[in-house]
């Protein structure tokens, strides 16, 4: 007879992956970065090419270079959109500027968290289109799930590509590679919760467009 898990089921995991944008400086072990990498590996990949490649960042004047363009993107374009848009589905007013909050100290401490898995993808001569990230997001998300179980806080951040071409070479990327996504992992400061959506009724449709499925409700 098998002795039940200490881990977390996968639908509590699912169920309470959220964003960690405060995280502490102390160091991750490299085995634990290992484990989540490897979740990342098993993740699905067009026609199998497994063209992703992970960039794992703990040098401090790299991460603090990336951060001059992250900080300047929240400055410009970032910050200013939270302060008129209304908050999204599910999500309270108090609730929405708690996470303005924490999106802003991500913003100022980015460069501390102690590792970053950076996402790319090799593209070689051949341009991005919509299809690209379906072969590097199933990745990260793996890779967050993963963080999540071993209670490590992370979040998916695409931020720095509003000024790409001087991250990616802050990241010293070579030509014909891309970065999809920036995770910065680390232990978290706070605890793990339930993630705040809509309620499927209102995001869920059956063969027809607003047509409300039933099982849904």
């Amino acid at each position: 007879m098998m002795e039940p898990s200490e881990d977390p089921g996968l639908f509590e995991i699912i169920s309470t992956t959220r964003a960690m944008r405060r995280l502490k400086p102390d160091p991750v072990p490299d085995a634990l970065i290992v484990r989540i990498l490897q979740a990342g590996l098993c993740a699905p990949s067009g026609g199998n090419a497994q063209a992703w490649r992970f960039l794992v960042i703990k040098d401090a004047e790299i991460k603090t270079r990336v951060q001059a363009f992250y900080q300047r993107a929240f400055d410009e374009k970032v910050g200013p959109a939270y302060a008129v848009n209304p908050p999204p589905p599910g999500v309270s007013p108090e609730q929405h500027r708690r996470q303005h909050a924490a999106v802003a100290h991500l913003t100022r401490h980015f460069h501390e968290a102690p590792v970053w898995i950076v996402a790319c993808l090799i593209h070689g001569r051949a341009r991005p289109n919509r299809g690209s990230g379906a072969s590097i997001y199933p990745a990260v998300q793996n890779m967050l799930l993963a963080a999540r179980a071993l209670g490590l806080g992370a979040t998916l951040t695409s931020r720095h590509l509003l000024y790409e071409r001087e991250a990616e070479e802050a990241l010293g990327l070579p030509e014909g590679v891309h970065s999809y996504a920036i995770l910065p992992i680390g232990y978290p400061m706070g605890r793990f919760g339930p993630v705040r959506r809509a309620p499927l009724t209102q995001v869920t449709y059956l063969d027809r467009w607003e047509e409300s499925y039933p099982a849904a409700g």
